[in-house]
């Protein structure tokens, strides 16, 4: 055994943002992290299946008023077209950076009611990039390191910085 103690994490640089359901283990993958991601894929594409059970009691509902064809194909067609878009935006904001889809804001908020519609959509996205990653760890793994690095930037810059000069050992 060793009377050395490891040195301490520098915790002086920016703090690494918390995912959703995965806290910070995103940046070294650990505490569970695995299994918090195959957890976050079970459970929405579970909650995808419900969302569909739940649609299918709706059109047997609309089947049992027998409003039409017309309708019936019209309410498939408003749903499809929903989970599509939802699908696409959800992806977007989860692999996109911020700055990428800050242009997008005010149409965001007025699509609001298509996310809502289209929330199958929005769940299969949650799926599909948590089989890859935790969703959204690109985005804030590329905004912590740009934040790391110029925090390393700012720090060396400095001048009488004790903290950024190197120590130099003694020879004896």
């Amino acid at each position: 055994m060793s009377d050395e103690t490891p040195p301490a994490p520098d915790r002086s640089g920016p703090e690494p943002a918390e995912i959703r359901f995965f806290g910070t283990t995103w940046v070294h993958h650990d505490g569970g992290y695995g299994l918090r991601r195959a957890g976050v894929a079970a459970g929405s594409l579970a909650l995808a299946a419900a969302g569909a059970v739940v649609l299918r009691f709706a059109f047997q509902g609309l089947a049992i008023a027998e409003v039409g064809s017309f309708l019936n194909v019209l309410v498939v067609a408003c749903f499809a077209v929903c989970s599509a878009v939802a699908f696409r935006r959800t992806w977007d904001r989860l692999t996109r950076t911020a700055d990428a889809t800050a242009a997008e804001r005010p149409a965001d908020r007025s699509a609001q009611s298509l996310l809502l519609i289209g929330f199958i959509g929005s769940l299969l996205a949650y799926f599909c990039r948590s089989l890859v990653e935790a969703p959204g760890e690109r985005v804030r793994r590329a905004e912590y390191t740009a934040e790391r690095e110029r925090h390393e930037r700012r720090r060396q810059a400095r001048t009488g910085n004790p903290a950024g000069k190197k120590t130099k050992k003694k020879r004896g």
